[in-house]
């Protein structure tokens, strides 16, 4: 017989089952062999660790400070105790710090979700008792993952959450020069289609600076505005009370602030995404067309090209992905797709797939998942935006929305978007972009098809009308 060759289940001896009492007793009793585990129940003061067995033969439990030292302490201790494998709790930034520790001490590090470290009910909890049941689960290989990208992946990650942060302090500050705006009486708004572009950024200085005429205001008009001097000028003939005026002026100081910010953290990513470049050579990219103007937030380097020489793939070439979401999906997922088996793995790990609930033979719910995954965020962005495309991304999500509503077609686009991604970055297979009609095609295939299999099924024949030729002129 193959030794290779999986067993048949009429050559598998059953299972026995044993009793409630007996598998309980036989998990917090029965060691795994080869397997030297602790568990953390990390805080923000304290560290509570379990570990299998203590050197000296003393307490198996310990509590050591959160702060620097008492890390370090933790960390030989757990080294002393022969520890090969640590679980923690996800909880926070504070246990970021544990967690890299760890690793940085060449421990094998598996953080877990706190839903999965729940204690039994009924059963009294504490600090102490979340820890040992933390070891025991994780000594059976009982505790799931979280997904932890790699060093690299981790700093770019921070770098660009930041700067996610800082556009959305800056955008705050919008907002309250558009209210200011409006208690002015001023409808720049209306004849502008930002405030923030080359227009509404010369009249917004002007008038912090004392400037109340409309029509010098009107001037600094950019000529590519769709509207004309005196639409402008009659749209900035407001009442200029000084309060409202304080506000502006000091809400566009903070936004030329976070401005300045952003600019100061871009050759940051820039210089990390170069650290991050693949040695192999590969081809130049094709030069793609510019689809909308210059972002004040935009970045200051090519997204594209370096996103490009560090992952080996374009993500920009997918329908709907511009720059700013492909490096949102790099620094959130990095370029390693390996940690997720199957495509079905990485859509549901997105919660873009549903969440189907069974019991008792049926599906209360099979809504999706609810979360703060930014991968997925930046993806039903992409999805939004291509509502008016002439592709056949476009053309799905059109069609989508007839059927189940806006935030419905949002997500099954968000997740046809996903399994394009995953195919790109996990087997390099290419993009290649439909249009419209090509989808109304397959559509109208794909009715065709399940009409034909329908009528068969019912006992008719389908057959398809030709259309009349019609009849030769006669000529008299």
């Amino acid at each position: 017989m193959d030794p290779n060759r999986t067993p048949r289940k009429s050559e598998v001896a059953p299972p026995t089952t044993p009793a409630p009492a007996e598998a309980s007793g036989r998990l917090a009793a029965d060691p795994v062999p080869g397997r030297r585990a602790a568990g953390i129940d990390v805080g923000d003061a304290t560290h509570w660790v379990c570990v299998d067995a203590a050197p000296d033969g003393g307490d198996t439990v310990r509590e050591f400070p959160a702060h620097t030292p008492g890390v370090r302490q933790l960390v030989a201790w757990l080294i002393a105790c022969g520890v090969t494998t640590v679980a923690l709790e996800a909880s926070g930034a504070y246990g970021q710090v544990l967690f890299l520790t760890l690793l940085e001490a060449g421990l094998d590090v598996l953080m877990t979700a706190p839903h999965f470290t729940r204690q039994i009910k009924g059963r009294p909890k504490t600090d102490r008792r979340d820890c040992q049941w933390i070891q025991r689960l994780h000594q059976h290989g009982m505790l799931p993952s979280v997904f932890q990208p790699d060093d690299p992946t981790h700093t770019l990650r921070d770098y660009v959450r930041q700067r996610a942060n800082l556009v959305r302090l800056s955008a705050h500050h919008i907002q309250r020069m558009q209210k200011a705006l409006a208690l002015m009486n001023l409808k720049l708004t209306r004849v502008v289609g930002d405030v923030t572009g080359v227009t509404g950024l010369k009249i917004l200085r002007a008038i912090a600076a004392g400037e109340r005429d409309p029509n010098v205001l009107a001037a600094f008009r950019d000529r590519r505005c769709r509207h004309t001097a005196a639409d402008i000028a009659t749209a900035l003939d407001g009442r200029y009370r000084p309060e409202h005026v304080t506000e502006l002026r000091l809400c566009l100081k903070m936004w030329d602030a976070y401005q300045e910010a952003i600019a100061d953290l871009d050759p940051s990513i820039a210089a990390h995404l170069r650290e991050m470049r693949r040695a192999s050579t590969l081809p130049p990219l094709p030069k793609q067309p510019r689809v909308r103007g210059r972002k004040p937030h935009d970045p200051k380097f090519d997204v594209r090209e370096a996103l490009y020489l560090a992952t080996g793939v374009d993500l920009t070439a997918i329908d709907g992905i511009d720059a700013i979401h492909a490096l949102t999906l790099v620094s959130e997922l990095g370029s390693d797709f390996t940690k997720w088996p199957t495509i079905q793995h990485f859509t549901s790990w997105l919660g873009l797939c549903p969440n189907g609930k069974k019991t008792g033979g049926k599906v209360p719910s099979s809504h999706t998942r609810k979360g703060k995954n930014r991968a997925a965020a930046a993806l039903r962005l992409a999805a939004w935006s291509l509502m008016r495309s002439t592709s056949a991304l476009g053309a799905y999500l059109r069609r989508q929305r007839g059927r189940l509503g806006s935030p419905k077609a949002i997500t099954a686009t968000a997740h046809k978007l996903a399994r394009i991604v995953y195919a790109l970055l996990r087997h390099g297979v290419g993009y290649v972009k439909e249009t419209a009609e090509a989808h109304a095609d397959e559509v109208r295939r794909k009715m065709e098809k399940q009409f034909h299999r329908r009528a068969k099924e019912l006992g008719y024949e389908v057959r398809k009308i030709e259309p009349a030729t019609p009849a030769p002129a006669v000529v008299t």
